[in-house]
């Protein structure tokens, strides 16, 4: 098993309320991403193997960290989560949050409805997120050196709840913390996947990018 290291996107259309409206690199998305490619180039992180989603923020995320030929692969994609949020608003009456700290109420709701199927179809399955994550990252460790995977918060949620067996609510607490542009890394120990690595950002640590930690 080869280890991981997993990214979440740049800062994407934050003002969107859906998911094509969303789907796009701000210009500080593309900045935070550039600086990122910047630091593991010059402190000499070796990821011959790079990958990353089929959503326009993950490729654009890739090609402005400096990875245009990334491997793209759908089932590295993110959950819809507006449209699930549409879907807890017809179906149950949450009111989808206007503001982050709406946000912060509202998706450990949305995960404990989807876990349990109490969202109507067509959307996603909780379970067939589930393994989609599972498979394609067991893929991906399966070859030969460590790799780079950009994808999103929800995806990468899951995969650590994988890893450290959490239950609905301690993913969405993950979830919410993960910044634009964090590295979160799976090595794995004894035959099992462990995160040696979350969150972080060494390249918006200094004082003057600090304005660029951003979680929306």
């Amino acid at each position: 098993m080869s280890h991981i290291t997993l990214i979440r996107h740049g800062q994407a259309n934050t003002s969107a309320r859906d998911e094509t409206s969303y789907d796009r690199l701000s210009d500080l998305g593309h900045q935070q991403a550039a600086w990122l490619g910047d630091h593991l180039r010059s402190s000499g992180n070796h990821h011959p193997r790079v990958y990353c989603g089929t959503l326009t923020r993950h490729i654009e995320t890739a090609a402005s960290m400096g990875y245009t030929d990334a491997v793209q692969d759908a089932r590295l994609n993110e959950m819809e989560y507006f449209t699930l949020a549409e879907a807890m608003r017809d179906q149950h009456g949450l009111p989808i949050p206007q503001e982050r700290e709406g946000f912060v109420e509202h998706l450990p709701k949305v995960f404990t409805a989807w876990a349990a199927d109490e969202i109507s179809e067509p959307y996603e399955s909780w379970s067939h997120f589930e393994t989609r994550t599972r498979q394609a990252l067991e893929e991906i460790a399966a070859g030969e050196g460590p790799a780079l995977v950009v994808t999103s918060g929800g995806l990468i949620s899951m995969a650590l709840r994988q890893a450290m067996g959490l239950d609905t609510t301690g993913m969405a607490r993950l979830a919410l913390a993960i910044m634009n542009t964090s590295m979160h890394r799976l090595f794995p120990i004894g035959g099992h996947w462990s995160p040696v690595l979350f969150n972080a950002v060494p390249h918006l640590e200094a004082p003057d990018r600090h304005f660029a930690q951003t979680h929306l």
